[in-house]
């Protein structure tokens, strides 16, 4: 129950800062949604047993081991997570160097063509 709380809580709050019109706070909020991806598939997965999936030699199955089906899914994760991380920081550096602001509506303004805010350019 404690490691389902703790997912929820980190979805809960990556929620509140994806839905925030701070660019930086969006994609650390995506960040967090994917922390809390990896930590919801490290949940499913059965890590109550410590030993790891080894078949000993003179057996011909696995006995009580690991899941390690969880853990290159989560492993995936991370790296997709990462990746997307990256790419986001990209997107936020461009948009923040052609507007100047990190506000979602400021970025959005530019792209509508007969915005007032862009056609004076001491509005802005």
């Amino acid at each position: 129950m404690l490691y389902a709380a703790a997912v929820a809580a980190i979805m809960a709050a990556a929620i509140y800062m994806i839905l925030s019109r701070n660019l930086v706070r969006i994609m650390l909020g995506l960040a967090l949604l994917s922390t809390g991806a990896n930590l919801l598939l490290f949940t499913a997965g059965d890590f109550s047993n410590r030993q790891p999936p080894i078949i000993a030699p003179g057996q011909d199955r696995l006995g009580d081991a690991a899941d390690p089906l969880a853990q290159a899914l989560i492993l995936t994760a991370i790296v997709i997570g990462f990746a997307l991380t990256v790419v986001l920081a990209t997107v936020v550096l461009r948009a923040w160097r052609a507007t100047g602001s990190l506000d979602a509506r400021t970025v959005e303004a530019t792209e509508q063509p007969d915005a007032p805010e862009l056609l004076d350019p001491d509005n802005g």
